[in-house]
């Protein structure tokens, strides 16, 4: 395989947690993710990985100075659904924490242009479940002429901090039907510090919907899991969901690469391979509080596929190509 064509200059993107990466058509890679301070969206693009750090870039929204879209603007996703750019993020109205959460609500922008760095970005408002409380990370994926969002929510009636959902969506604002509960924090790894399912992402392959997620607190703990469902299933059969015990990625001392995770997924330059985008820190942080130090950074790292259809992550920091 072509290595010239996923020999990434690691990180690609200095400090933007939860990274997104969405390669287009065009030929561009369109990258998202949390900007230090959580009070704007940026998008960039570029012709590879490697440009996104000096890419095009513009600021596309901007938190509210007042109310429910005013703080800790996290995890943005822009998304092409049915020709039209959209970009899915949470907000909060205070960055105090209530009954062990923060109070983060889902959101949707919608593109009015092709290019997404300089059309006028609409707010669709917010997307709303069937119950109200901290909800965050969505992500959408199309599959059999149906439109399905997963997310991070908190249950009231769930120790921990939240759980991942699936529902299906009516549009790209708009969910509908009933929301299925996917995973809680149930193993060791998906409790330390908090107890934490969050960041879903999606990819389909090998007649598979594989969903890698996170847990634990954003520290070095932090790790990447794995549920995965037959593509041919009812998707809102929470029976049809199968979860590893295990996490598949996980901090690397050898690699200095820690706190794995919140990841997306993307295809090489050369449409090749499969390519795990992600976020890790350079160090273990040892004061304040790990969301308010600035140092995870966006890494890009080809994978491969196991015999029985399974994605093979392996070790921050080592190509599987």
């Amino acid at each position: 395989m072509g290595k010239t064509m996923t020999n990434y200059k690691n990180p690609i993107v200095i400090e933007r947690a939860d990274p997104w990466v969405y390669k287009h058509t065009d030929g561009y890679y369109y990258f998202t993710g949390s900007v230090p301070g959580y009070q704007e969206i940026e998008v960039r693009r570029a012709k590879s990985l490697n440009e996104l750090e000096n890419g095009e870039r513009a600021s596309v929204w901007d938190a509210h100075a007042t109310g429910p879209m005013s703080s800790l603007i996290w995890a943005p996703e822009i998304h092409l659904i049915q020709g039209r750019w959209y970009i899915y993020f949470a907000a909060a109205g205070t960055d105090e924490v209530a009954k062990g959460t923060f109070q983060h609500r889902m959101y949707v922008l919608e593109c009015d242009s092709e290019n997404p760095l300089t059309g006028k970005w609409i707010e669709k408002g917010q997307v709303k479940t069937a119950f109200e409380s901290f909800s965050l990370d969505a992500t959408t994926f199309e599959l059999g002429n149906k439109l399905y969002y997963v997310w991070a929510q908190k249950d009231p009636a769930i120790p921990g901090n939240s759980n991942l959902y699936i529902s299906e969506m009516q549009n790209p604002w708009t969910l509908c039907g009933k929301q299925t509960l996917l995973s809680i924090p149930e193993y060791d790894w998906e409790k330390i510090g908090f107890l934490v399912n969050e960041g879903p992402a999606v990819i389909i392959r090998n007649g598979k919907v594989f969903i890698t997620y996170s847990g634990s607190a954003t520290d070095e703990n932090y790790c990447m899991g794995l549920l995965w469902a037959d593509a041919e299933s009812d998707l809102l059969d929470g029976y049809n969901w199968h979860k590893l015990a295990e996490p598949v990625f996980r901090s690397s001392a050898k690699n200095q690469l820690f706190g794995p995770g919140h990841n997306s997924f993307t295809r090489s330059e050369d449409g090749e391979n499969d390519v795990l985008i992600y976020h890790a820190r350079p160090k273990i942080v040892t004061e304040g509080d790990p969301l308010d130090v600035p140092d995870r950074h966006a890494h890009a790292q080809v994978f491969s596929w196991s015999d029985n259809g399974f994605p093979i992550f392996g070790e921050p920091g080592i190509d599987n190509d």
